[in-house]
């Protein structure tokens, strides 16, 4: 029976994609595999002989599970150790015992979480400028409103059917093989910051709130701008103070994005104990890590909208991070009427449904045993029941109304450029970061002391008006030679080093979220240090990945590249800026991460190029990774301002040259200097 099972399952995964089904088969007969080894091999009545060949019989079966998960690898995910296994699974399990010959156990019944997870008992911290706000406002308003649509649907047709099953199922058995996607109003002009432009399709996001809708399970595709389309239906849904969740690694640029779009609002980040939070910020952006510190002044801030980044993060409803999520999203939800609740998250909708169980609670359509409000509503309007043909198609449309928002590059290609190139500022924490900024303050520092005796030696009296902006160059020059020419010490170039290699793993991390999200993902670096540090980051979360550096020899290397470009199952190529710049077509991805700034604006295009070329049918994009409030943001405005200059050039102007590594390493030093001399008001 087993055997049998196992064939039906290899058949179906070589006809991707894996349906939810299938999945449940190969995770039910795995099972069982183990079970019936393990009763094997503790029957005493067994001869030895009996044993071995029934072992053998058993082998075989789980012979042909290994060769099916090599084909899909998720399929792996569903072995682990805290493997749900579904009530569809549950009940397969017994079919397949029974056809077997063997009488299922009764299982005893799994006692459900509660409904509100409770807030963690961890020691928690509560920063000072928390405690003002408090004092200053000591009673939240009541939210009558709140309280009445807290009142249950009550199910009358309905009753007694048991309806979550059925509403993950309905996505698989009334699947249309298109994205998931609520009907979306047309695009009206948003209220976006000035010079700045919303694409149609994140334009529609922000009318439908307008329009009242209040949760969003937004699932576009990396690049498509869902942080804009978040910030800016808080805007339009006026949910502040706003509680935005989100991965460590883009946490930073969040609060880049809130200036951006809303500058009339104040974002604040929480880091560490959050000593440095501004309590009465507009929008708080807390990580995952920091939750079980925080949880509990956040749960009691009366925020009107929370805002969870990578949604999928709390798939596992177990973990500590998915039960605060789940906590503070319930007492939102219990204080204030229609809150703006939003899952951000850009993997496809339909891989396996029930990893969207915790998604649906935290917007508050489904509880652990029944859907919630306006689902509730929506199914008991259909006036159908799981047990009508047509059952499947109308859940499933009622679910997507509640605001399953999901669009691909394709399907929005005329909004956006062909190629661009998307900064993504992070947070170098911790000693390194303090290190690489005092680093920076030195060699500053003495920059100006160089100045400083260039204009006393000039001058008697050592009176100059205004900055002397030739004199600052010369001296940048002279340092830059000396940085040049000096085998060891801190100097701009071992600066840059250092930042890259701070930068690699918050570099990796965000390529192994674009691989899990998009596919496909390139992923340049200058140093060998940095891809040896993003390699090892993706072999710990089990991403295959292909490298190709310098010291490759062409076969290795051809190797390297077929594997990236033929091979489904591996994710990321990991490249060397210098030795991968060119000559490449990895055009089979769309998405490239940079993880270390280049000294030209021509070396980066050369990398992007790998990618947007003839052949590639999907709008490209860049993520450049920028370690803020360091010298890297300088030399990436400088490389923009550059530009220019290099189109010009290239577009055949005789009497430009193009822009060398030397000019931005110069004009990094400038700018520094500059900038030194200005915030002390010497001249």
């Amino acid at each position: 029976m087993l055997a049998e099972v196992a064939r039906e399952v290899d058949s179906a995964v070589r006809r991707p994609p894996t349906r939810p089904a299938v999945r449940t088969k190969f995770q039910v007969v795995a099972l069982l595999v183990r079970e019936e080894r393990a009763r094997l091999m503790a029957d005493a009545g067994l001869s030895a002989s009996k044993r071995t060949e029934q072992l053998k019989r058993l082998d075989g079966v789980a012979t042909q599970l290994a060769k099916t998960a090599a084909r899909d690898t998720t399929l792996l995910e569903l072995l682990a150790e805290d493997a749900r296994l579904s009530d569809a699974a549950r009940a397969f399990k017994a079919t397949v015992m029974r056809a077997g010959g063997l009488e299922p156990p009764e299982e005893e019944p799994t006692p459900a979480p509660p409904t509100a997870p409770a807030i963690s008992t961890a020691p928690q911290v509560v920063p000072r400028s928390v405690i003002s706000r408090q004092l200053a406002n000591p009673f939240l308003a009541p939210d009558y409103e709140a309280a009445a649509e807290r009142i249950a649907t009550r199910a009358r047709r309905l009753a007694g059917w048991e309806l979550l099953e059925p509403l993950f199922r309905s996505f698989e058995k009334a699947a249309t093989g298109a994205p998931a996607c609520m009907r979306m109003p047309d695009a009206r002009p948003a209220f976006a910051s000035p010079g700045r432009v919303l694409m149609p399709h994140q334009a529609q996001v922000v009318a439908a709130t307008t329009r009242g809708h209040r949760t969003f399970l937004l699932a576009d595709e990396p690049g498509l701008g869902k942080t804009a389309q978040a910030l800016l239906a808080a805007q339009a849904a006026d949910a502040y103070p706003l509680l935005v969740v989100v991965p460590n690694v883009v946490k930073t640029n969040w609060a880049h994005e809130v200036v951006l779009w809303t500058p009339h609002r104040r974002a604040t980040v929480v880091h560490g104990d959050g000593d440095k939070v501004d309590g009465f910020a507009d929008v708080v952006i807390v990580n995952y890590e920091l939750l079980d510190r925080h949880v509990g002044w956040l749960g009691n801030l009366g925020f009107r909208g929370m805002v969870v980044d990578e949604a999928h993060f709390i798939k596992n409803k177990t973990s500590q991070r998915s039960q605060h999520v789940l906590a503070l999203s319930e007492r939102i939800r219990a204080r204030t009427a229609r809150p703006l609740l939003m899952a951000l998250t850009g993997t496809p909708l339909i891989n396996d449904i029930e990893d969207f169980r915790a998604i649906w609670q935290f917007l508050g359509w489904i509880d652990d045993k029944q859907p919630l409000g306006a689902l509730q509503t929506a199914l008991e309007e259909t006036g159908l029941t799981p047990a009508d043909p047509g059952f499947y198609s109308a859940a499933r449309d009622s679910v997507i109304n509640m605001g399953i928002v999901r669009r691909r590059k394709a399907d929005v290609v005329a909004d956006i450029p062909a190629r661009r190139v998307a900064d993504l500022p992070v947070e170098l924490d911790g000693a390194v970061g303090r290190s690489i900024r005092a680093a920076e303050v030195a060699l500053t520092r003495r920059m100006v002391e160089r100045y400083r005796s260039a204009i006393e030696m000039r001058s008697r009296d050592g009176v100059v008006d205004g900055i002397d902006h030739e004199l600052v160059r010369r001296v940048a020059a002279g340092e830059l030679k000396d940085s040049s020419s000096k085998a060891s010490g801190e100097n701009v170039f071992t600066m840059v080093r250092r930042i890259g290699q701070a930068k690699a793993g918050l570099a990796a991390d965000y390529a192994a979220q674009l691989a899990r999200n998009v596919g496909k993902v390139v992923f340049f670096a200058k140093h060998v240090d940095v891809m040896d540090q993003a390699e090892q980051t993706f072999a710990d979360r089990g991403i295959r990945y292909a490298s190709i550096r310098g010291d490759q020899t062409p076969k290795a290397r051809e190797k390297n590249i077929k594997a990236f470009v033929e091979d489904p199952d591996v994710s990321i190529v990991v490249c060397s800026l210098t030795a991968a710049g060119v000559g490449l077509n990895l055009q089979v991805a769309s998405n490239l991460v940079l993880a270390e700034l280049s000294w030209t604006h021509a070396e980066q295009t050369q990398a992007i190029d790998r990618i947007h070329r003839i052949g590639q049918d999907e709008p490209v994009t860049a993520w450049r990774i920028i370690a803020a409030q360091t010298i890297d943001s300088k030399i990436a405005e400088l490389i923009d301002s550059k530009s220019g200059l290099a189109a010009r050039a290239l577009d055949g102007a005789a009497d430009e040259d193009l822009p060398s590594s030397t000019d931005v390493q110069l004009e990094t030093l400038v700018g520094l200097l500059t900038d030194a001399l200005a915030a002390e008001g010497m001249g």
